[in-house]
């Protein structure tokens, strides 16, 4: 079978809107998912899974002193909500969260620059801030052009404490800094439900060893405003192209393909796999990831969650194939965390889009930056690397996670810092 960029295009075109984690859009690109799948003859389910979400009523932000003004915000999903008349509070920058900035924030409202993480969070709740703003873009950014994110704040985050969080626009947090906010008022209203969501999965059997399983994996939502298809519906079609290369060469051992929903709110989707699927696991050989890719301009990286002779095989691959590209062996932020936490070794492919050539997680994920020819480049590499350890008379990859990597994956799920928080609620 030839790769065919001029199909993946198609169908990326096909899958090509805005599908956030538990909408409507997101369960239609995933039927489109499945009936992709059910034309090659492949035995496919969708597997629904809840995952919580909230409603946004109201979410203000206004400055109170020196001078009165509001400005557009976003509310935080599953922030604390204000009552009667909101928070009033002083209002102070906090920059990145150092300790001297820090010191006097106790009860105020604080602005911090860029969005929410675990280590900032932590030193905000400690702190004992009353309220917080984040924010997102660029003092150039045309409002009509733009979009204003709305964010949530998650579990993970939650564990260390809540209150009432808004985000807004860099050129609107300028504003307040240069003309000395010093009094704010937030108002936020907003209602936790659950929804559905959906992974869609395809399998394979193998031809001599059925019962050992190699998964391929990339999710298929979006986030806001944009289409997604740079981020990841370009995953979701390689990992296709894939698929029909191994229907029409059944390979030795059982190939599975999963098309994750909701990763964009925190890998939910493949989450919800490995929890309802622990016995399964213990089959599964290594996990395959594609997570963005496409872009005309850019650079195929790959990156392994496993041994590091795994490393050095797909570099050896990569020459042999001709098809160039940066190997390490390191975790990457998609759904092959929840594989490696549960001890199943993964290697992560992506095409990352040259400096100012490509656009992530905003309006501007389109097609216009993306080509058939990229596409073929990065699934033929996903391709050479994937059948040589599928159709091996030995898998040559050891089943475990090394220590080091153990640590990058439990520093990056906050593992320690949540064991404390937890430790200190008990007493």
């Amino acid at each position: 079978m030839d790769i065919c960029g001029k199909r993946e295009m198609e169908l990326l075109e096909k899958i090509g809107f805005t599908r956030t984690a538990g909408s409507a859009e997101e369960l239609q690109a995933a039927e489109i998912l499945k009936a992709e799948c059910e034309a090659l003859g492949v035995p496919v389910i969708l597997q629904d899974f809840e995952i919580e979400d909230a409603e946004v009523e109201t979410a203000t932000l206004e400055i109170l002193e020196p001078y009165q003004q509001s400005y557009p915000v976003t509310g935080y999903k599953c922030a604390q909500n204000t009552f009667g008349d909101g928070l009033a509070a002083e209002f102070l920058y906090v920059e990145d969260g150092d300790e001297v900035s820090l010191s006097e924030a106790k009860g105020k409202i604080v602005l911090v620059n860029g969005f929410m993480r675990v280590p900032l969070f932590k030193k905000l709740m400690k702190a004992g801030v009353a309220g917080i703003v984040t924010m997102e873009g660029e003092l150039r950014d045309n409002r009509d052009e733009t979009d204003l994110a709305t964010r949530k704040l998650r579990r993970t985050l939650r564990a260390f404490g809540n209150v009432p969080m808004v985000h807004t626009r860099v050129l609107d947090a300028f504003d307040m800094v240069k003309r000395g906010a010093a009094k704010a008022r937030i108002v936020l209203k907003n209602t936790t439900v659950e929804r559905t969501s959906h992974n869609v999965i395809a399998t394979v059997v193998g031809t001599e060893k059925p019962e050992e399983i190699v998964s391929f994996g990339a999710h298929y939502d979006s986030v806001d405003f944009s289409k997604g298809v740079y981020d990841n519906g370009a995953g979701s079609v390689i990992n296709m192209e894939i698929l029909r290369y191994f229907v029409e060469n059944p390979p030795r051992r059982t190939v599975k393909f999963m098309w994750y929903g909701s990763e964009e709110i925190g890998l939910e989707g493949s989450w919800a796999y490995v929890k309802a699927h622990k016995e399964e696991l213990a089959d599964h050989l290594l996990m395959i990831n594609v997570d963005v890719g496409g872009p005309v301009l850019g650079v195929d990286k790959i990156a392994v969650t496993a041994e590091e002779k795994l490393v050095a095989f797909a570099e050896y691959m990569i020459k042999i194939c001709g098809c160039g590209a940066a190997v390490r062996q390191g975790i990457y932020s998609s759904d092959s965390i929840p594989f490696a936490d549960s001890g199943v070794p993964a290697i992560n492919f992506s095409r990352d889009g040259a400096p100012g050539a490509a656009y992530i997680h905003n309006r501007f994920d389109t097609l216009s930056f993306l080509s058939p020819e990229a596409l073929e480049k990065t699934t033929r590499l996903v391709l050479e690397v994937s059948r040589a350890l599928i159709n091996g008379r030995v898998f040559p990859v050891e089943r475990k996670v090394p220590q080091n990597m153990v640590e990058e994956v439990e520093k990056y799920l906050y593992k320690k810092d949540l064991a404390e928080v937890s430790e200190e609620k008990k007493g």
